[in-house]
């Protein structure tokens, strides 16, 4: 369990870098050192890079404008982390332009892999481009584009397996839990994997019996899904909420947990005007990756979640 100490200095050191006067320092920076041996490979599975607005403009559509977040602040995170790979996806603000994360997967060489944003526009030659610079799957951004229709999401979950079926990708899903208990019929049925966002957009307050969690843990459990366990949004003052949460995604299947920082952790829901900056959390993700071997106390099962599954689904 994080005591509150731990947690008022984490936030304390993070909150400090995110304003630090620097050009290129309003991410936030691990302020807790990691306190468990990461294993060689380790990969962290999600995270967005904000290019210079001027260079990778902002969509049009949408919700939310975050600071900037460069390749230069994500290396500095994971050197700190100890991490090695990278899966950089695609934020809703960038629509279907997926330049800004070819700029951070390219910063980072043979370490990155990409999840990319697709519409109707995308052409199936672009798709095949997108895959030979290292994209493994397509991200459907539901939640933050505000799709809570399960008949919608179905729609065009089904509309994107059909597109990316036969190239070894994934579907990546930012939902929520009562969209995933809705739509389960289609997504045991996938033609493709499944990847589920932080917790599969669980509330961590509510537990393991909440609405829909038995269901996605099903998929887990099956084989379908996976699912990673990232924490969005601001800083805790009590971490210990997501635990029985993991824990009960560990034990159904270990196979198929991912872990991500979330990193530059935007604030999407700040209730700003969409095209208003809106500052990004001040997060230390040292303290929350101190979290996984609470979470999963056994090395072996670490390694799993950190190493081996980032490299059979993302192709490392």
């Amino acid at each position: 369990m994080i005591t509150r100490r731990e947690f008022t200095l984490g936030a304390v050191a993070a909150s400090a870098i995110a304003h630090s006067p620097f050009s290129f320092a309003k991410a936030s920076q691990p302020g807790t050192p990691v306190k468990f041996d990461v294993p060689a490979g380790a990969c962290d599975c999600h995270t967005h890079i904000h290019g210079d607005p001027a260079k990778f403009p902002w969509f049009a559509g949408r919700t939310y404008t975050p600071e900037m977040a460069l390749p230069e602040e994500m290396s500095a995170l994971h050197k700190a982390l100890k991490i090695q790979r990278v899966v950089i996806v695609t934020p809703s603000v960038y629509g279907a332009d997926n330049s800004a994360s070819i700029y951070g997967m390219q910063a980072r060489g043979k370490d990155a892999r990409g999840v990319a944003v697709i519409d109707d526009k995308t052409t199936d030659a672009e798709i095949t481009r997108l895959a030979g610079l290292g994209f493994k799957g397509i991200r459907l951004n539901l939640a933050t584009s505000g799709v809570s229709d399960p008949a919608v999401a179905r729609k065009r979950f089904l509309a994107a397996a059909d597109r990316v079926k036969g190239r070894g990708w994934h579907i990546q899903l930012n939902t929520s839990l009562a969209v995933i208990s809705a739509m389960k019929d289609a997504l045991a049925a996938s033609p493709v994997p499944i990847v589920f966002d932080h917790y599969g957009g669980a509330k961590e307050e509510l537990g393991v019996k909440q609405p829909g969690f038995s269901d996605m843990v099903d998929l887990v459990k099956s084989g379908k899904a996976f699912v990673k366990i990232s924490v969005t949004a601001g800083p805790r003052e009590n971490y210990g909420h997501f635990a029985p949460l993991a824990q009960m995604l560990i034990a159904a299947n270990v196979d198929r947990i991912l872990w991500g920082t979330n990193w530059p952790h935007p604030n999407s829901a700040s209730g700003r005007k969409a095209t208003e900056e809106t500052p990004l959390w001040p997060v230390d993700d040292g303290l929350v990756l101190n979290l996984l071997p609470t979470w999963a106390p056994d090395a072996a099962v670490r390694k799993k979640i950190l190493v081996d599954n980032p490299a059979k689904l993302y192709g490392f």
